[in-house]
């Protein structure tokens, strides 16, 4: 075991970004190990319940908006342009501190003491929390958005130890102007999973890389204009592919999305219907969320729609990531799995929830990995007009080619280089 990989079980996105990691050591929730002590248990599950609530609560007309916009104020993240230095606390991040004045956390660093192995945070609370109850060995925070907010660096910046991870080159300037020293701010690509990916020869990922441009290209004008780039990364492609047509519709923690998922079946329904398109649900751990799918599908009397669903987080992750390799077209709102475009996954970007997916958003356009969904009432005609067009083989393959993929091993490396 090489490193401590701390968690929240709060939402699927700091978890997504540890369970890559188990590969370097045990993975640990913040607000739910053994031991926690009730106090802290609270704490943490007020704000999860909050953040749940609020999530779903913006589907309200008018008054569910409001709140939310009252609530994304507190965490939003300003324009880069003009830059500034923006190194002042923010409320927010004077009321995470104030938690830890009342001793959240120190139980579980205290317990971390006795054996000190470098401190990986997916979150920024447990990394402060090491910090201010003096953990003695090497802290870093993983930095889970495309961008973020001045909540992610420490209340005193340039006094701090701490040591980040950066999926990016947005987040990897940003945080430099919240006052975090350079040398402390390590580009390390997002911790995507290993068995999508292989070794650094990315040999798996290749692989099933070569299927999905099968898949995305059908009428080959794409492949017609860039058959070097293509076969320099994969060689030839098959002439067959090894799966059909796959569409996955990721719904997140808070399972506020479920009705666009049901959209989304009825617009392709015809479509699976004849069998030119295979749609896999993510329903994640929420049961009432499959639930709810599994009812809908019934009344349709529609099958062969996927469901991915498990109770327990990592044997849903084991799933996911299964299955994601047969996936061609990612759905999802722009959470952490905007990174997962480097699998070479097209994101058809849904309603973003909260200033961090829009900057997520933002920088899945920039890259052109990712395109703004359109009517799901008509996405029968405009999602086959994209496959025709080659659009999603271009942005399968933009971000294959610019996004970091191997974010596990970067980390690794990192870790042995700075503990030797």
């Amino acid at each position: 075991m090489k490193a401590w990989i701390i968690d929240v079980s709060m939402g699927y996105g700091h978890q997504r970004a540890s369970y890559p990691l188990r590969e370097l050591g045990e993975v640990i929730h913040a607000n739910d190990y053994s031991g926690i002590p009730e106090k802290d248990k609270k704490s943490w599950l007020s704000g999860r319940k909050f953040y749940e609530f609020i999530s779903r609560f913006k589907s309200v007309p008018l008054l569910g908006w409001l709140a939310f916009r009252v609530f994304d104020h507190f965490q939003r993240i300003k324009d880069y342009y003009p830059k500034h230095r923006a190194s002042q606390p923010t409320l927010q991040l004077k009321q995470v501190y104030y938690t830890l004045k009342k001793n959240l956390g120190r139980h579980l660093i205290e317990k971390l003491k006795k054996n000190p192995l470098p401190f990986i945070a997916t979150f920024f609370t447990p990394a402060f929390m090491a910090e201010e109850f003096d953990y003695p060995g090497d802290i870093y925070c993983v930095l889970c958005d495309a961008d973020v907010s001045r909540t992610w660096a420490p209340l005193r910046p340039k006094k701090s130890r701490i040591k980040y991870f950066c999926p990016n080159n947005w987040t990897l300037n940003r945080i430099q102007t919240y006052g975090v020293k350079k040398e402390n701010v390590f580009f390390t690509g997002f911790p995507l999973p290993l068995e999508n990916i292989g070794t650094e020869n990315m040999e798996i990922l290749k692989e099933d890389m070569r299927h999905r441009l099968f898949n995305l290209d059908p009428d080959k004008n794409y492949f017609k204009e860039y058959r070097v780039l293509v076969e320099n990364h994969f060689g030839v492609l098959p002439q067959d592919s090894n799966h059909s047509l796959t569409l996955m519709f990721a719904i997140g923690g808070a399972g506020a999305q479920k009705k666009l998922g049901l959209e989304i079946i009825k617009g392709l329904e015809n479509s699976i219907r004849q069998g030119r398109i295979r749609v896999a649900l993510s329903a994640g751990i929420r049961k009432e969320v499959k639930d709810y799918f599994v009812f809908e599908l019934k009344k349709m009397n529609l099958a062969g729609v996927k469901i991915i669903f498990n109770p327990k987080i990592e044997e849903y992750f084991k799933e996911f990531n299964r299955f994601l390799r047969e996936v061609d077209i990612l759905w999802t709102k722009p959470s952490e799995l905007s990174f997962y475009s480097g699998l070479g996954l097209p994101i058809i970007i849904a309603p973003t929830i909260g200033s961090q997916e829009d900057f997520n958003r933002k920088w899945l356009l920039s890259l052109g990995a990712g395109v703004d969904q359109k009517d799901p009432k008509y996405v029968e005609q405009w999602l086959f007009d994209y496959l025709k067009s080659g659009r999603l083989a271009e942005a399968s393959m933009q971000g294959f080619v610019e996004v970091e993929k191997l974010g596990v091993l970067n980390i690794k490396k990192i870790i042995e280089q700075c503990s030797g």
